[in-house]
């Protein structure tokens, strides 16, 4: 959400026009959570998600699994996904992982988690289904908004641009 990234902004920016800023939203896409194809646990509340996330949960066998620590696949800081679940899910606070496996984008999440017994990667819905890796399901569905963001009203050409982002995304994430 822009709020959370203009929170981050301000101290790298303090001066800059952050009321000027307008979001156009180009899609929505539910956040998945891959797991294991050995691993039993396949669906939790949002709560022990939020307690897995903290830090709070750090066995699988203290939600229903195997004797193994739970270690966190995400893309590294900034990750979109990353951003979402925490604005989502912990309320702005930060993901504190013990020993997270960070890669470089979404569908190595998805690599990792299947090579790993113990790993839990954080990936948008589409990327873990192409995988055909197995998912965790929440009790509650956590969506990531994609946006386009304008400092000031857009130009004719900026508003082409986002109903091409629109219509394209509207494509792919069908």
């Amino acid at each position: 959400p822009l709020a959370v990234e203009v929170r981050t902004l301000r101290d790298q920016c303090p001066d800059a026009p952050f009321e000027k800023l307008l979001v156009f939203e180009v899609a929505r896409t539910r956040m998945a959570f891959a797991v294991h194809p050995d691993n039993p646990v396949r669906s939790v509340t949002r709560d022990q998600l939020r307690r897995i996330l903290l830090g709070a949960i750090q066995n699988w066998n203290e939600i229903g699994g195997r004797d193994l620590p739970i270690r966190l696949v995400i893309v590294r800081e900034g990750g979109g996904v990353q951003a979402s679940v925490e604005s989502a899910v912990l309320n702005g606070q930060k993901i504190v992982a013990r020993d997270p496996i960070l890669v470089q984008i979404s569908s190595q999440v998805v690599k990792v988690v299947l090579q790993e017994p113990d790993a839990l990667g954080l990936a948008q819905l589409g990327v873990i289904e192409k995988a055909r890796a197995p998912e965790m399901k929440l009790d509650e569905p956590v969506e990531q908004t994609l946006n386009l963001v304008t400092l000031g009203e857009p130009t004719p050409e900026m508003r082409k641009i986002i109903n091409a982002a629109r219509q394209i995304a509207s494509e792919t994430l069908e």
